[in-house]
């Protein structure tokens, strides 16, 4: 090993917290009192809370001073299964950079001869199983760190899924990679949808933000009223506050990603006052579509960047179209996920050159 190929930190900490890695604890305040979380830093300046008892989501995101998420007025709640009927998953929505939605139905409230699903489906409001924590070791080499946990949503004589996920970070890289292995645990065949929501706040979402990602897009509701994904409008660029979508004013767009000769598909934000951008990546074979949501009220300022194996159509509209995916008993379906922030001139350049 030469002079130039010591680490800086090399005969200078004595503990690898130093650096990064990941911090368990409890909430011990308000509606999230009992409930489990991972803080992780990664020691390049990004660092994020996993909440465990959310299925393993992602709440606060921090690149150096910027938040990137956007959180709700609710906040991180414990995980309440009677919010799973109709539109009652907004009471404990508290946004996040993730929150995941399935894994049988994603979409509004809806009822039909295959029974009663409600917004969003029924994930986000299951506790996972923690399974394995692995801390950096820089002394011995190691520089990745991960922490693994399975949520099941297996009521009896129901479809029974089980997604094991798995976070990983490495020290010194502004990167967080997700893989997710959804398998049907029960014994007859299951339907399966996936949509991963991630949201986006200030000061990463600001007026004159851009929204990146190659593919076409269109509203999911073509009406006059579309203030946002209409001809002429340049939905692409965050405006100020505005007050038609005070309540529940929003538009939504729909997204035909196209791919790189990889297979793999990308979108992000980049907010040119602050120098920060930030790049979501998926592979098209995994998650074909994405979703736009602006929802720009005041004081509730967002947009949402949504890869999924369908659009929010809902389980019943996917049956009607014959996209609904089916698992076979034992059958396993795996999901990549993975955000990387740029914050110096040349790796922006190269991260913005990727997109049309």
């Amino acid at each position: 090993m030469n002079a130039q190929s010591i680490p800086e930190w090399q005969g200078k900490i004595s503990s690898p917290a130093q650096l990064g890695g990941i911090e368990l604890m409890v909430l011990e305040n308000g509606p999230a009192r009992g409930t489990r979380i991972a803080w992780i830093n990664t020691g390049s300046g990004l660092r994020f809370k996993v909440v465990i008892d959310r299925g393993m989501d992602i709440a606060d995101a921090f690149f150096n001073q910027f938040g990137l998420a956007w959180l709700s007025h609710a906040g991180i709640t414990s995980p309440q299964p009677s919010y799973n009927k109709g539109v009652d998953w907004l009471q404990g929505f508290g946004g996040g950079l993730l929150t995941t939605c399935g894994l049988t139905h994603v979409g509004g409230p809806e009822q039909d001869e295959f029974g009663q699903r409600g917004l969003h489906g029924e994930y986000s409001n299951q506790p996972a199983e923690l399974q394995s924590i692995i801390q950096p070791d820089p002394a011995k080499g190691r520089m990745d760190m991960g922490i693994t946990g399975i949520t099941r949503i297996a009521p009896l004589f129901g479809p029974a899924l089980e997604l094991k996920r798995t976070i990983t970070c490495t020290i010194g890289r502004p990167v967080i990679r997700i893989h997710d292995e959804v398998v049907n645990i029960g014994n007859t065949s299951a339907p399966h949808m996936l949509l991963y929501h991630c949201n986006f706040g200030w000061p990463l979402v600001d007026e004159g933000t851009d929204l990146l990602w190659n593919g076409d897009c269109k509203p999911r509701f073509d009406s006059a009223d579309n203030l946002i994904f209409r001809d002429g409008h340049n939905f692409r660029k965050c405006p100020a506050p505005m007050k038609e979508h005070s309540a529940n004013g929003e538009e939504v767009g729909i997204i035909d990603p196209i791919p790189d000769v990889s297979g793999s598909c990308s979108c992000g934000l980049y907010n040119g006052k602050i120098g920060l951008g930030l790049a979501l990546r998926f592979r098209k074979e995994e998650l074909p579509w994405l979703t736009n949501w602006q929802h720009w009220g005041r004081g509730e300022y967002v947009t949402a960047l949504e890869p999924g194996t369908h659009p929010p159509i809902g389980q019943a509209q996917a049956r009607k179209d014959k996209t609904l995916v089916f698992l076979a008993p034992g059958e396993r379906r795996d999901y990549h996920l993975e955000v990387e922030l740029y914050h110096d001139k040349e790796s922006i350049a190269g991260f913005l050159a990727t997109y049309d």
